[in-house]
């Protein structure tokens, strides 16, 4: 029997800029996510859930510390992905974020969310 502790999921809080409702937007229509929670009036926070990925989106104006963050998400099914968010809005995918393999093995694009997040989805083959 192994009792070795096991981390599961993470939830990362993002600062989403100072105007939640258009960060929510954002992740709703252009990523696909769902809002699962709201917090506050005005709102101060939410919770967006997408599969097995949730982020915590949390009302700042501090906006240089969003343009540090970058996220990492694995996804099963990368280039449909891919084109979903493609059909959703081409101009989406950041330039320099196209889908590729990269050296280090996996199949990965990025987007940059509205304050300046980076979101990059991969996938292992």
């Amino acid at each position: 029997m192994n009792n070795r502790p096991q981390i599961g999921s993470i939830s990362p809080l993002i600062p989403a800029g100072d105007d939640l409702e258009k960060a929510i937007e954002f992740y709703e229509k252009k990523l696909g996510f769902s809002t699962i929670h709201r917090e506050g009036n005005p709102i101060r926070m939410a919770i967006v859930k997408r599969d097995n990925a949730e982020i915590f989106l949390v009302k700042s104006d501090y906006h240089d510390l969003a343009k540090e963050i970058s996220l990492r998400l694995q996804v099963t099914g990368i280039d449909r992905l891919y084109q979903e968010l493609l059909s959703q809005d081409s101009e989406i995918i950041h330039p320099n974020g196209k889908l590729e393999t990269k050296p280090w093995g996996p199949k990965e694009f990025s987007v940059i969310d509205l304050v300046g997040v980076c979101l990059t989805f991969y996938e292992f083959p």
